[in-house]
């Protein structure tokens, strides 16, 4: 395994992407197994350990979708766009991008149904915040999200993560979320300790909440609330409270046959995934099989947990993290190649 100081900045972002697929694959034949116990006797003896023939899901496809649509746009106008003339563009993107895979014929992989209803509306013509579904905060909203986190630039980084949820998702922790696990992702690609990963978004939390986001005003108007940073105010306090379960557990361990989502939630949410997601990267961040073995048997959306668990790993550990021979037998292996290939140059991911 590659030593983590000694990484390249493309072999972050290429295991980035690789590996969150790797999860998604190895995690899609119990996806709706909620008996941790019958996943076990499937796959024994702790769940299941190999992608096989590495056929993925949504989660894979979606992300591939997002990063797509951020080559077409934000790396165009290199890292400090206006966002006044990078929303319609990014919007118009997405929607073409999501409107392809909404008729697809490989999404036949369970796609979630927020995503399904809000991708025929975004067809339609409507305007993003009419199509997407403002209560949802499904963890469709952040499974996709690992592009954004190659943005160097924190306002554009954070506006990129909770835009391309907001378009599906409206609900504010599915925003606030998906800000979260693209600062994951960054904080892990530039070489943060594991152990400092929760206090350091805890840090980051508390700096967001004074932000402004007048982007966000269709939403907000449409809320209770008056302002942006209130809107957001309930997605940030839920995303607290279940990092501070993460932390809680991962500071004393859950025991080796335990379900992470009994300690940080099933995952359905957008809040939860990255809690477990997170909990089984902290529980084994030197041991990436084990961790997705520990994502996948669980009793939630086993799928979606260990792809973001995965593309935690990839991020920490490089491209070479896993057996080789699972690079070969992913689905969309060139399509994950050509991705971490075009964007990591235009961020200023070399290697090094």
């Amino acid at each position: 395994m590659s030593d983590p100081v000694a990484l390249s900045d493309l072999q972050r972002v290429r295991g980035m992407f690789l590996e969150a697929a790797y999860g998604d694959a190895l995690a899609a034949p119990v996806e709706f197994t909620r008996d941790v116990a019958a996943i076990r006797r499937a796959y024994p003896p702790a769940g299941p350990g190999d992608i096989h023939q590495g056929r993925v899901t949504d989660d894979t496809q979606m992300m591939l979708a997002v990063g797509r649509a951020l080559a077409q746009t934000v790396v165009l106008r290199g890292e400090q766009p206006s966002l006044r003339e990078l929303l319609p563009e990014l919007e118009a993107a997405l929607r073409a991008e999501f409107t392809e895979w909404l008729h697809d014929p490989e999404n036949n992989r369970a796609p979630g149904m927020t995503c399904l209803q809000a991708c025929r509306a975004l067809e339609q013509k409507q305007p993003w915040y009419a199509a997407t579904v403002r209560g949802s905060k499904g963890c469709g909203a952040n499974m996709r999200v690992q592009p954004a986190a190659l943005i160097r630039s924190q306002p554009l980084r954070s506006f990129v993560a909770q835009f391309q949820a907001a378009v599906t998702h409206g609900h504010p922790t599915a925003l606030a979320a998906s800000d979260l696990t693209a600062q994951s992702l960054r904080l892990l690609l530039d070489g943060t300790p594991p152990a400092q990963l929760l206090p350091e978004l805890s840090r980051y939390m508390a700096a967001r909440r004074q932000d402004q986001s007048l982007w966000l005003e269709p939403l907000v108007a449409q809320s209770p609330a008056t302002t942006s940073q209130q809107y957001l105010q309930r997605g940030w306090d839920e995303c607290q409270a279940v990092l501070d379960l993460a932390r809680a557990a991962a500071e004393r361990g859950i025991g080796e046959h335990a379900d992470p989502c009994e300690f940080t939630g099933e995952g359905w949410v957008a809040e939860e995934a990255l809690a477990t997601g997170l909990l089984c990267f902290l529980l084994h961040p030197a041991d990436p099989v084990r961790a997705l073995q520990c994502a996948a048997t669980t009793s939630g959306d086993s799928d979606s947990i260990a792809c973001i668990t995965g593309s935690l790993l990839g991020a920490h550990l490089g491209a070479g993290a896993f057996p080789g021979a699972w690079e070969s037998r992913i689905e969309y292996h060139r399509e994950l190649e050509d991705l971490a290939r075009t964007l990591a140059p235009r961020f200023g991911a070399e290697e090094n």
